[in-house]
């Protein structure tokens, strides 16, 4: 019996970008004996004990529904295998991760956290800094500001606390200007492939404006120092490795030239098949045979 693999998305809106790899992963699964079909995560008629694995796509609806979601991915869990699974979900879903990463003695970006209702009184006055919110993709409610821009920055604080937001408070990273961001993606436990972007937040774009969530993006090889502080990260989570189908790990370089962890994807990272054509056989093969 042919394994059957839900593809899980959400429905189009427009704060949702199109999943183009979507379409290329299905075919390449079908055409490798599966039964694919892609569906979306709170389809109320899907019967989700129909299939042998649930695969979390682009959910990209998430950041703003994430306890409806982290809801859905227990109910989920109850009755197939999800990829990855609600535990590592949950502990992902929320960017203060970072702050595990960083006990555990990972290099990443150095971040505070404001919480609705914390005060905010000292905010950087000698570097940019950079806000967003715990649970966000695509650069949604992010912004970069200068120390002379506070009101500016208050204003949004403000507006993330209204609406339930807990902020995160990074300095900028001044080298993604110029070394861009790299992305090092890893499936079935292995590197897949890896590319780079270029810098997102660029000066004076309100936090609330549609942002280009990978511009410039192009093939990339990793350097030996950049996996390993990758590999790293992937050692810091709290589940077993083999417990994580798929993984993005996103590196900057830091004040002193090495690289540091921006954000580790373990939820529904893009994959970037597009550019990594080269990459879909291997992805397919491993889905099927974490459908069993």
């Amino acid at each position: 019996m042919s394994p059957r693999i839900a593809l899980v998305t959400c429905r189009p809106g427009p704060e949702v970008a199109v999943d183009k790899d979507l379409p290329r992963l299905e075919r390449a699964l079908r055409e490798a004996g599966a039964d694919a079909r892609t569906v979306v995560w709170d389809d109320t008629a899907v019967d989700w004990s129909a299939f042998d694995l649930a695969l979390i796509r682009s959910t990209w609806d998430y950041s703003w529904r994430a306890a409806e979601f982290l809801e859905w991915t227990q109910k989920c869990q109850a009755v197939t295998r999800l990829a990855n699974p609600a535990e590592v979900v949950r502990w992902n879903a929320d960017k203060r991760y970072l702050g595990d990463l960083a006990a555990a003695g990972v290099p990443t970006v150095p971040t505070r956290y404001l919480a609705p209702g914390d005060p905010v009184t000292d905010l950087p006055d000698s570097h940019d800094y950079v806000v967003k919110p715990t649970s966000g993709a695509g650069a949604r409610f992010a912004a970069r500001y200068t120390p002379g821009e506070r009101e500016t920055a208050l204003r949004h604080l403000e507006r993330m606390h209204a609406e339930g937001f807990t902020a995160m408070l990074q300095p900028y990273m001044p080298a993604v200007d110029v070394s861009g961001e790299r992305a090092l993606q890893f499936f079935g436990g292995r590197l897949l492939h890896a590319s780079r972007k270029g810098a997102v937040l660029a000066p004076g774009t309100p936090y609330d404006a549609r942002k280009v969530a990978h511009p410039r993006l192009e093939p990339w090889t990793p350097t030996p120092t950049e996996l390993a502080v990758a590999e790293r990260a992937l050692a810091a989570v709290p589940v077993p490795t083999a417990d994580l189908l798929y993984a993005r790990v996103d590196l900057v370089d830091g004040e002193d030239g090495r690289p540091v962890v921006m954000e580790l994807e373990l939820v529904e990272p893009n994959l970037f098949l597009s550019l990594h054509p080269g990459s879909v056989a291997g992805v397919a093969e491993a889905v099927l045979g974490a459908a069993g």
